[in-house]
């Protein structure tokens, strides 16, 4: 085992945090999660990421308010989103112990991590691979941010904190992709060796006609462009609800421009759909109200601005080859590649492998896949697979009850990101853990704060539906 430098500073931020307080904590947690290419401890060949060691301080923050650690309890309790999440780490943790062992040789596997076998990028008989600790690790990391995130949120001010966390996000994930993109045009990558030091497969210098993948602080450009589809979400909706739009608005357009120029095909696929879930939600919450020009605007001006670009690119001969070159290798010919074979002989061996478990996986981070929905059925099987829907049907589809407040758009922007996760997921995932933002979103996007801030009433001068 092996403690890197970055993470001795997490240690240092999260005893600095300690004093500041649960909100100030949880802020740096979401900032901590941006580090998906980092490790702050090496054990074998197991990498802890910074956030990961981050949280452990975060929910000694959070717990140690009787209160917050009330709420975290109530978040779990029967018919809550947590508890089938709970219920869904629970049968997880079990089969990644069980299955490999009871199934052990029945079927053949892409494993996740080391296995018994030596690694000749072929399938291997069934059995216990190092993955299957990590990701139980992992997937109870998820359940504890979910736990203290929900707790966090049960108060206005608490509820805003979290906002704040997660708007920190999306702006330092366009920092360090510039970051990224600015040190690979000097020839300075080097500088960004601290946060590149897990044990994965890094691509932070892969080209596509010539242009550079932009990868951010993860190791690779799909992994980016997901993580920046949320971003795009949250900030979006955000905006187009007339949500701190001098904000939010340049962020979200940011996002969008950094998930089309990452050259990765899971953020062109996915963008289209993420802003045809922004703009079926703007059109059916807002339509034309005087009142919110920037969501009339929006609703008006979205498609005859479509026809218009369209048009141009049509128009124009070398915006039009430079366009179907583009969309050429990302999408047409994405199937025919080395990388896309590969990723299709994963599906397919997970499928295989669903079946051959009889319906019940292989186990929780035993094998690897090309998209989250079979990344579920294959390692959780039917079981797990249900308490997921239940979790996300619970978490992410509840009535947006209530007046148009800063609450509810806050909490729809949240829903929006994590559909919009999950798009990245489906399209390209390689596990059912989904990280940490992603149940920090889950958990805001069903939070129901209370009317009081901190035990105060709120005072006329600032009803509960106040704009940011």
């Amino acid at each position: 085992m092996s403690v890197e430098p970055i993470g001795i500073l997490t240690v240092l931020l999260g005893l600095l945090c300690l004093p500041l307080g649960y909100r100030a904590t949880f802020g740096v947690l979401m900032g901590t999660a941006l580090f998906g290419a980092a490790a702050a401890i090496l054990v074998g060949g197991a990498n802890i990421q910074p956030a990961h060691l981050f949280l452990s301080f975060a929910v000694a923050a959070v717990l140690a308010r009787r209160h917050e650690a009330a709420a975290a309890m109530r978040a779990m309790s029967f018919g809550q989103p947590g508890f089938w999440l709970l219920c869904m780490v629970i049968f997880g943790v079990g089969s990644a112990v069980l299955m490999p062992r009871l199934l052990a040789g029945a079927t053949q596997i892409v494993p996740l991590g080391a296995s018994e076998y030596a690694d000749t990028g072929s399938t291997v008989p069934l059995g216990p691979v190092s993955s299957n600790f990590t990701q139980s690790v992992y997937m109870a990391a998820d359940l504890a941010c979910f736990g203290i995130t929900a707790a966090i949120a049960t108060t206005h001010v608490g509820f805003r904190a979290v906002v704040a966390a997660v708007l920190g996000y999306c702006a330092g994930n366009v920092l360090l992709a510039m970051l990224d993109v600015g040190t690979y045009a000097t020839g300075t990558q080097s500088l960004l060796d601290f946060m590149r030091n897990a044990q994965y497969t890094m691509h932070s210098d892969d080209q596509v006609n010539g242009v550079k993948r932009i990868v951010g602080s993860f190791p690779e450009a799909s992994a980016f462009a997901r993580a920046t589809l949320g971003a795009f979400a949250f900030t979006g909706t955000l905006f187009l609800s007339g949500r701190i739009p001098m904000l939010t608005g340049p962020m979200a357009l940011a996002s969008l421009a950094l998930v089309i120029l990452s050259t990765s095909s899971t953020g062109f696929a996915g963008a289209p759909l993420v802003g045809l879930i922004l703009y079926a939600g703007l059109l059916r919450r807002s339509g034309f109200q005087p009142n919110r020009p920037l969501s009339s605007a929006a609703v008006l001006c979205t498609p005859i601005l479509l026809i218009i670009l369209i048009l141009g690119v049509l128009l124009d001969e070398r915006a039009s080859e430079t366009v179907h070159a583009y969309v050429d290798t990302l999408i047409l010919n994405k199937s025919s590649t080395t990388s896309a074979v590969e990723r299709s002989s994963w599906n397919a061996a997970a499928l295989q492998n669903f079946f051959d478990s009889f319906g019940f996986g292989v186990g929780l981070g035993t094998i690897r896949t090309s998209s989250f929905p079979i990344a579920l059925l294959a390692n959780v099987g039917i079981p797990g697979t249900a308490f997921y829907l239940l979790f996300a049907a619970t978490a992410l589809f509840a009535p947006l009850n209530g007046p148009r407040a800063f609450e509810t758009d806050a909490r729809l922007a949240a829903r929006n990101a994590c559909l919009a996760l999950i798009i990245g997921d489906t399209l390209a995932a390689p596990t059912v853990e989904q990280g940490l933002l992603f149940y920090a979103l889950a958990a805001l996007a069903c939070a129901s704060p209370r009317d009081h801030l901190e035990g105060v009433l709120l005072t006329p001068s600032e009803p509960s539906g106040a704009k940011a």
